[in-house]
């Protein structure tokens, strides 16, 4: 079996449920943001924002964050993922999705054929909302731009919103992902799927399955061939 097919097995069929974690901008030290070699010239432009969000005080989450998560990974992404807002796990290392719910992620995104160093991740939220709790409109209004200005630069050929908040703030809708997902929507002239959350996947696991049609799509609107499972 193929690596890629053997993670598709390992995501999917895997139904073990992991718990989660869970308002608004950003100021601490600046985790790297990675740069693929085939776009070395947009990192210095990446890397401002991220130094713009560590220095950022415009609302109540600077008081209460460990590390603002600015996102990381190629600055010349094929695919952008998109979350709500960083947990426990990346408040702690000021990176994006590298809790219970980063590691189904990751799993999802090898079985897609890609490494994870090769898409680019952020979430809504640079700062982690206390508890957990959903983003407060006020956060989200300081945070949005941010993440505007970073899809602005990688200019994807492809968003990923994952979960509702991510899917709400991108498409300014107040559908449900149940109703959004399965079909390509348009984000300012580029092509955006939603599927579930990684987190919400992990406490229905009964639902991965739906999510992998949901990367199949993806996977077809770039023009690649979805891998086949066994």
């Amino acid at each position: 079996m193929s690596d890629i097919r053997r993670a598709l097995h390992s995501w999917v069929e895997d139904a073990e449920a992991f718990g989660i974690e869970d308002v608004v901008c950003p100021a601490s030290a600046t985790p790297e943001v990675g740069v693929g070699a085939e776009a070395e010239a947009s990192a210095p432009s990446l890397a401002a924002i991220a130094e713009e969000v560590a220095a950022c005080t415009l609302c109540g989450l600077s008081e209460t964050r460990t590390r603002v998560v600015p996102g990381q990974g190629d600055a010349g992404a094929r695919i952008m993922f998109v979350g709500e807002a960083p947990g426990a796990d990346e408040d702690r290392q000021g990176l994006a999705f590298v809790g219970r719910a980063g590691q189904l992620l990751t799993k999802m995104i090898v079985a897609m054929g890609f490494d994870r160093e090769e898409v680019f991740i952020a979430n809504v939220l640079k700062c982690r909302p206390p508890a957990n709790r959903d983003p407060a409109p006020a956060e989200v209004a300081c945070c949005l731009p941010f993440l505007k200005r970073q899809i602005a630069l990688i200019e994807p050929e492809i968003l990923v919103a994952l979960g509702g908040h991510a899917m709400k703030n991108l498409l300014q809708t107040e559908a449900s992902v149940g109703r959004m997902r399965g079909r390509v929507h348009d984000y300012d002239g580029t092509p955006l799927v939603v599927t579930y959350h990684p987190a919400f996947l992990l406490r229905s696991p009964d639902m991965k399955r739906a999510a992998w049609e949901d990367l199949q799509l993806v996977l077809r609107t770039l023009g690649l061939t979805p891998p086949a499972r066994d």
